[in-house]
């Protein structure tokens, strides 16, 4: 799953830091989902939406694979 936490963290001024801490989580959380090597549980989706004031939609990005069919 991707995503643009990083741009809409950053357009609103707030750090990865205190964006941990509005979500309850450490700030290096917040930094492996910023670089797609942790997928957040749903419930935090939302709150990391929340907290920067957008989408769960527009947050993140599903991409399908391509699954071959025999």
């Amino acid at each position: 799953m991707k995503n643009n936490m990083k741009e809409l963290r950053e357009g609103r001024g707030i750090s990865q830091g205190k964006l941990a801490i509005m979500c309850n989580v450490s700030r290096q959380t917040i930094n492996a989902i910023e670089n797609n090597k942790y997928d957040p549980s749903l419930e935090l989706a939302f709150g990391i939406a929340d907290a920067l004031e957008t989408t769960v939609d527009s947050l993140f990005k599903y991409h399908k694979k391509n699954k071959k069919r025999g």
